[in-house]
């Protein structure tokens, strides 16, 4: 995933100061990041005690805080919510999305702990071990009525085989456990290399000693186990939510529990917290704690830290690699694609105020090398250059893609293998009802992204700062005239491309400049007899 902020300019470039609010408990060793950086101003306050939310340009939240619409509507220089945990449930994404703002959380962070706190409880409900803790400090010495059950030899059954789950099959072969798991993006392939089985649910649930779930809430896996389901598994089946709670459904795991037909839980979540009065907690064979699996000395230090980083360089230009509403990558892709990323996002920049009429298609083509990498995030760039200069509303990669879809706005992309005699090539075409813009950008390594091709016009220059365009008849003089109007108005030339077809045909200039071309310099270049149009273009 790759996300810059709607303006472009570095907060280090102007001094700017980028306020940031924490309104969960977080440990200063995991803020380190941004307490010691002199361009943060991080404030630790609980969200609804804050006056000036519209000043803060990041939030960072733990399970604590529940961030609405609301919320989001008064942070009204919210570019960024950083959950410091995995789950974002309590952040309302869609709300976000369209608001262009954009959701990390830190995937990472509490994997380990989650994965052995989830075994933790696992070998507590299977040995008893809580009841005979109480039971010995109640002054009682009972070793009959504990009598617990060998992991070894046991069916796990993982429902959800992502980061945790992987880790948790790993300690469950160790005990010479059987594994099958049930996950609908998991491979064949990667089950063969990870020795395990995978099934559909019904096979998990009917197959599995002991089932523990992993996968996120949503509406889809709300109640996924609930009074049918739960009929399915094996009489005397342990169930273990360590996830989120409301996974498993609570009236059925009640009733099972009651029959008979589930032989314990081991639960550190539930459908509301907190649940010192929840019913199932009535039952011996249940054993539970305070939503404690990512709380450890070193989960809480490495999520906290993990979104720092992530929001110090997100309002610093740079990628956030855990978004949620956005496609991931790993920092060596992200590597590849940055240039890229830079000359999509300017090209966007460029057709946007090079065809001013109403646009309704925007094609990108791709060829060479730049084929191989996730061009998707190119595109979602480069229509988020295009907008941002017509919207009067921030406009970045996270909800380009809707504001699009509102105006009317199409776009889509195209791999090609002739790259004109580049390694790499990007051309984009911005189509309206009685015109159509086309850009050919590429990037070389020793001279940054560039510009090569405008329309039918070979050129080639840096696209960056203050430009002018101007199309003009191939006759001589023309260039001595815009000259010398432009050093009337103390307007210095930096660059100068020039491209034509044909002699004394049509042709164009490319010039950058060293300040904004006014209204009246563009005027007055358009009055010179053989130009025929003059645009300033900002990148």
């Amino acid at each position: 995933m790759i996300q810059q902020p709607a303006e472009e300019t570095k907060k280090e470039a102007n001094n700017q100061v980028s306020r940031i609010l924490v309104s969960d408990s977080m440990s200063k060793e995991g803020l380190a990041p941004l307490l010691g950086n002199e361009g943060v101003e991080c404030v630790q306050e609980n969200v609804h005690d804050v006056n000036d939310l519209d000043s803060y340009e990041a939030l960072l939240v733990r399970s604590g805080t529940t961030v609405t619409p609301e919320i989001m509507d008064k942070m009204t220089s919210l570019k960024i919510i950083a959950r410091a945990g995995v789950g974002v449930d309590n952040i309302d994404v869609d709300a976000a999305t369209k608001r262009g703002i954009v959701v990390i959380n830190a995937p990472d962070g509490n994997t380990i702990s989650t994965a052995e706190h989830t075994f933790a409880m696992i070998m507590s409900l299977a040995r008893n071990v809580p009841q005979a803790n109480a039971s010995i400090k109640g002054k009682e010495w009972d070793r009959k009525a504990f009598q617990g059950v060998e992991l070894r030899g046991k069916t796990l059954g993982i429902v959800g085989f992502g980061r945790i789950g992987s880790e948790l099959a790993k300690r469950a072969r160790s005990f010479d456990m059987s594994i099958i798991v049930y996950d609908p993006f998991l491979t064949q392939e990667r089950a063969e290399k990870l020795g395990i089985d995978i099934g559909e649910l019904e096979e998990v649930l009917g197959a599995a000693d002991i089932i523990t779930v992993h996968t996120p809430l949503t509406k889809d896996t709300k109640g996924l186990l609930n009074k049918e389901s739960i009929a399915k598994t094996k009489p005397g089946v342990f169930l273990i939510n360590c996830a989120r709670g409301g996974i498993i459904d609570e009236e059925a795991l009640y009733h099972h529990l009651e029959s008979g037909q589930v032989g314990g839980a081991a639960l550190d979540v539930f459908e509301e917290e907190p649940a010192q009065h929840n019913k199932l907690l009535t039952f011996n064979n249940v054993i539970a704690t305070p939503h404690i699996a990512a709380s450890t000395k070193e989960a809480q230090l490495n999520v906290a830290a993990q979104v720092s980083d992530e929001v110090l360089q997100f309002l610093n230009g740079m990628p956030a690699l855990n978004s949620i509403n956005l496609p991931t990558m790993s920092k060596e892709k992200f590597e590849r694609l940055q240039p890229y990323y830079e000359l999509s996002k300017k090209m966007g920049y460029i057709l946007s105020q090079s065809m001013k009429s109403p646009v309704q298609d925007v094609d990108v083509h791709y060829s060479g090398e730049v084929t191989e990498l996730e061009t998707s995030v190119l595109t979602r760039s480069l229509v988020a250059g295009f907008l941002s200069t017509r919207i009067d509303a921030p406009v970045n990669d996270v909800n380009a893609s809707i504001i699009a879809k509102e105006r009317g706005i199409t776009y889509g992309e195209k791999h090609h293998t002739n790259a004109l005699g580049y390694s790499n090539l990007m051309q984009a075409t911005v189509k309206g009802e009685n015109r159509s813009f086309t850009i050919h950008g590429t990037y070389v390594k020793e001279y940054g992204p560039r510009i090569v091709r405008i329309n039918d016009f070979n050129v080639d220059f840096y696209p960056t700062g203050h430009l002018i365009y101007i199309q003009h008849s191939d006759k001589p003089g023309v260039i001595g005239k815009m000259g010398q109007l432009l050093g009337k108005h103390e307007l210095n030339i930096a660059t100068m491309q020039v491209g034509r077809k044909e002699e004394g045909g049509n042709a164009i200039m490319m010039l950058a400049v060293d300040k904004e071309a006014t209204e009246e310099v563009l005027a007055d270049l358009t009055s010179i007899e053989e130009i025929t149009s003059a645009e300033k273009i900002e990148v």
